[in-house]
């Protein structure tokens, strides 16, 4: 794979994270990166893991290593040790769950 989405710098603390991480296999720096560029495309897109393009590998093997991986609590743990830096510059908030009253987009009664 030539091009990567997550920044070297946060790669180096996610990987520092992962070595340290209990009941994972990460020996090879270059596969497990491929692996959390898989996970992060997914995310990113929010496609289904079928739709995971080929360059990435097989989809249902990706899959089977992050469910293994959330059963084990991994990516929590990662979140939770990347979030303590956090320097909330940006917060983004998602407004398809935003709920609104039906008079607020102007409807009338009767």
């Amino acid at each position: 794979m030539e091009k990567y989405y997550i920044k070297i710098v946060d790669w180096q603390k996610i990987y520092f994270i992962l070595k340290g991480a209990r009941g994972i296999r990460v020996y090879r720096e270059e596969a497990t990166r491929q692996f959390v560029e898989n996970v992060y495309f997914i995310m990113r897109t929010g496609a289904q893991w079928r739709e995971l393009p080929a360059y990435y590998g097989k989809w249902r093997s990706v899959h089977k290593r992050y469910k293994s991986w959330y059963c084990k609590g991994v990516w929590n743990h990662i979140l939770a040790l990347l979030s303590k830096d956090c320097d909330r510059e940006v917060v983004m908030i998602d407004a398809t769950i935003v709920r609104a009253h039906p008079c607020a987009a102007g409807y009338e009664k009767g």
